[in-house]
């Protein structure tokens, strides 16, 4: 179905290409999981697939890329529509219409296909993707996980035999994240259609997938089985880690896999204390008070009478399905967003009721997409404007703080161009500048690989060593039990559950990690405190007197 033949891409005035000599065969019917570090290639690799490389990316294709038959050099984008469907990282960017109904039809008005035919495909669709329900209902008014399952469909009804989905779970929560990719295996399996998808977070497909097609950054593509591609790639999701860890053969895929094998190594580690999964603190004095937060947005109560205390040196992760009003709270604690009740103090002041500039000193806020927050042609240019506004001390300057979260950022670089990692980092350095004692991150790890989350969890744990309180909203299960010493859950606007991150987290299987699902019912989290204990001198057995 796709067949790459000797294929190498360069960019305008880069000394190296980003594919280099790739050879490559999909057959039809396969899901394709592609992974590789941030930069890799993998957007490369996938835009290749349906022309937008080169057609509209620039730079040279050497080689053949071909899709059922068609030469991608010979065929933009428009005129492989009808072959393949391509879904980006946010849906809600890419729909052109109202409501769920039209913009199912959409792509087909495009393409000129008879209405009756289009009745008949937007009913299809809806049933296939379970959308039924839902087919009157305006587009902003979904959940994340309906959205993306929209987006997949109204790519679905042009009939393209190849879906290229890039980071369709990224945005998503567990639950949501499992539909959408029950959505895309019922595809494959009951329809053929041959799926390229691109994810970071691996622990949530690895198990589905058919074939790997693994970028290590130096341009080379290699593919195979799951099992024997991640025998020695540089990423891996936890449970293939653990796999590594404890020599398992053939390496588990999925947890159920795992907890197969699992049994000798449950029985070594009963024996050993559990090492703690991040520097042991004790949290400070309280930082921020807020009382019966209400937060709206028109009739709809997107935060419901919430308190919440946060203690400096804390790490708090805020979790809880798509619209339980996690980015709501965020917003209004930090005082730029709206708060209809309640009230938030931060050194006895509230952040709402003083100008932005002092707003800034008391709480830092870093929203979902960081590059909201930037606005000037340069890093440097960020970093001197932040410098002005906050009058740090000059140890603490923006290009300190920056310097010591992503060394290395040249300041003469536009800020879109940096990867998603620095510029995560440079929004921190510019927020951290104000030395505000409560820090925001709203969905941080969106877009990170493994590496990029581990460099990040550094981060907080610093900002935390410091003594200022650190609230991450988040999806990410793996991150929040490396990085939270506390996990607040949202639903439906309210608090329903508060407490130490093993007790939350293990409590409920859509919120557990990969080690603590395989090793339960003992109490560790990840894969990090396994390598820690199984590093240590067994203990001694007991005498027999004193047993």
């Amino acid at each position: 179905m796709i067949r790459f033949d000797q294929v190498s891409v360069v960019y305008h005035g880069a000394s190296e290409p980003v594919l280099r000599d790739v050879e490559l065969t999909v057959p039809e019917g396969e899901l394709c999981l592609v992974v590789g570090r941030t930069g890799s290639g993998k957007s490369t690799l996938l835009g290749a697939v349906n022309g937008l490389v080169p057609h509209f990316t620039g730079g040279t294709l050497h080689g053949r890329v071909t899709v059922d038959g068609r030469d991608t050099a010979h065929h933009p984008p428009r005129e492989l529509a009808d072959v393949v469907g391509v879904v980006g990282q946010d849906p809600l960017a890419g729909f052109t219409t109202d409501t769920v109904e039209e913009e199912l039809a959409y792509a087909m008005e495009q393409l000129a296909v008879p209405p009756e035919v289009m009745r008949k495909r937007v009913e299809e669709t809806l049933d296939l993707l379970g959308l039924a329900e839902l087919r009157h209902r305006a587009l902003h008014e979904l959940s994340g996980g309906q959205q993306q399952r929209v987006a997949i469909g109204s790519v679905l009804t042009a009939h393209p035999r190849v879906l290229v989905l890039d980071e369709p779970t990224s945005a998503l929560d567990p639950t949501a994240a499992e539909e959408v990719l029950a959505a895309v295996t019922r595809l494959v399996h009951d329809l053929g259609v041959t799926v390229l998808l691109a994810e970071h977070r691996l622990e949530r497909v690895v198990q589905y997938a058919d074939r790997v097609v693994y970028l290590p950054g130096d341009g080379t593509v290699r593919d195979g089985l799951p099992a024997e591609v991640f025998r020695d790639t540089a990423i891996a999701p936890p449970v293939v880690q653990l796999g590594r860890l404890a020599g398992w053969r053939p390496l588990p895929l999925s947890v159920r896999d795992a907890r197969r094998a699992a049994a000798p190594l449950r029985e070594r580690l009963a024996a050993r204390p559990v090492p703690p999964v991040r520097s042991a603190r004790s949290p400070g004095e309280r930082v921020l008070r807020a009382e019966r937060v209400v937060v709206r947005h028109g009739r709809q109560v997107a935060v419901r009478e919430v308190s919440l205390d946060l203690a400096a040196g804390q790490v708090v992760a805020l979790m809880g399905r798509n619209g339980s009003g996690k980015s709501s709270l965020l917003w209004a604690l930090q005082g730029s967003g709206a708060r209809q009740g309640g009230t938030v103090l931060v050194a006895g002041k509230d952040p709402k009721r003083v100008p932005a500039a002092e707003a800034r000193r008391l709480v830092g806020l870093v929203p979902q997409t960081p590059t909201d927050l930037l606005y000037l042609d340069s890093v440097d240019a960020e970093l001197a404007q932040a410098d002005r506004e906050s009058a740090p001390a000059p140890d603490r300057g923006a290009r300190a703080l920056l310097d010591a979260l992503a060394p290395g950022v040249p300041g003469h670089l536009h800020p879109r161009d940096l990867s998603e990692g620095q510029q995560l980092a440079l929004v921190l350095a510019v927020q951290l500048a104000a030395a505000p004692p409560v820090v925001l991150l709203d969905e941080p790890t969106r877009g990170l690989d493994y590496p990029a989350k581990d460099a990040l969890i550094a981060i907080v744990d610093r900002l935390a060593a410091e003594g200022r309180a650190v609230v991450v909203a988040t999806h990410d299960v793996e991150f929040a039990a490396a990085a939270a010493d506390r996990v607040v859950v949202l639903a439906e606007g309210g608090s329903v559950a508060d407490g130490p991150t093993p007790a939350v987290i293990t409590a409920s299987p859509v919120f557990a990690p990969q080690t603590a699902k395989i090793l339960a019912p003992l109490p560790w989290l990840t894969v990090h405190q396994v390598a820690a204990a199984l590093a240590e001198p067994s203990p001694e057995p007991k005498p027999e007197a004193d047993r």
